[in-house]
């Protein structure tokens, strides 16, 4: 789904009409851009219109590429605001946001007869929050959904549904490919919904009391494997979840009769470093660390009995050892450590 922000459909003269007379506004912060790109052929003329005008709102970015909605709408000719700017004001239906990362205020809400949709990307409410696709594939769940649902001020994903669908997660997939099958769901419901908005709003329901759970923003201790704690599946979930950014420490070197968590081996007919975990093995195809090593870069560097013989550090055998970020670390920049990309 990506980040997408405010986005939506505008005011009209004669009320709500299927064709034609809806105005707009809509907004993203980087993502896939599914959402936006329905919008705008919604906006374009002919039998399926349902969008007279279209406008912008997205974050503003250091990028020197730009955030995907601004390069989007530059490219369609949409009119463009920089958050909190939001544009003129009372001229517009409906918003839509989908995971714009920032707080709606009661006034601005107000502004829309038929207020702000919430494009999610989860089966609400289970994973309310910044993240859902991430903890969706961290925690191994085999079916999510998409919910488009109303917003309520100062409070994120607990608005009523106006529709909801559920979606299978294919094996083994990453949080990359389940983001783009996820937008390029949530704008077939989004286009469908305002196809049909009142129908749709006159059919909303709360969301059930049971069943919530919560998707924060990845910290940076939650980057780190825990060599001594998680077995293969649940390091090969953080890894698809959130790819080369998994992190441990530098290699530490140890005298080992048997096998310690983080103990590394190389396997040299695929080319595959093993290293050890709680309950079993998990492959590491290169190590990022000063610079990217392939695993038989790393072998050969570090491993290799000539390494052994030559370096001034006695090695045994090679382990890596669990990061652990502190606290009052989250926020710098640069923690020391070592990337793996996961063999799946």
């Amino acid at each position: 789904m990506g980040r997408q922000g405010v986005r939506g459909a505008g005011r009209s003269k004669g009320g709500w009409k299927r064709r034609g007379e809806v105005t707009g506004r809509m907004g993203m912060e980087q993502g896939q851009g599914g959402q936006s790109t329905a919008l705008k052929e919604a906006e374009e003329p002919g039998p399926a219109q349902l969008l007279d005008r279209l406008e912008v709102v997205t974050l503003p970015s250091l990028l020197p590429t730009g955030l995907p909605l601004k390069n989007c709408a530059e490219q369609n000719q949409l009119p463009i605001h920089f958050w909190p700017d939001t544009g003129p004001s009372h001229q517009f239906d409906v918003g839509v946001v989908a995971s714009f990362g920032r707080l709606l205020g009661e006034e601005l809400i107000l502004q829309f007869p038929y207020g702000v949709l919430n494009v999610h990307p989860s089966y609400l409410p289970r994973w309310r929050g910044s993240a859902p696709v991430i903890h969706t594939v961290l925690h191994g769940d085999t079916v999510t959904g998409v919910t488009i649902m109303q917003i309520k001020p100062k409070r994120f994903d607990v608005g009523p549904i106006v529709k909801q669908e559920k979606f299978a997660v294919p094996l083994g997939c990453t949080t990359k490919e389940l983001e783009g099958m996820l937008s390029k769901l949530g704008a077939d419901m989004l286009i469908s919904v305002l196809a049909n908005f009142p129908e749709c709003l006159k059919n909303k329901r709360e969301q059930p009391e049971e069943g919530v759970t919560f998707a924060p923003k990845i910290s940076s201790a939650a980057h780190c494997i825990k060599w001594e704690e998680q077995t293969p599946e649940e390091i090969l979930r953080l890894h698809r979840a959130i790819g080369t950014e998994v992190r441990q420490s530098g290699t530490c070197l140890f005298t080992l009769v048997q096998p310690l968590p983080g103990s590394i081996s190389y396997h040299k007919a695929s080319q595959t470093l093993v290293v050890c975990c709680k309950g079993g093995w998990v492959g590491v195809k290169a190590v990022v660390w000063k610079k990217k090593l392939t695993a038989a870069d790393f072998y050969n560097g570090y491993m290799h009995s000539w390494f052994r013989q030559t370096s001034r550090m006695f090695c045994e055998e090679c382990r890596f050892q669990t990061l652990r970020v502190a606290a009052a670390k989250e926020k710098r920049k640069g923690t020391t450590g070592v990337q793996c990309e996961i063999n799946t």
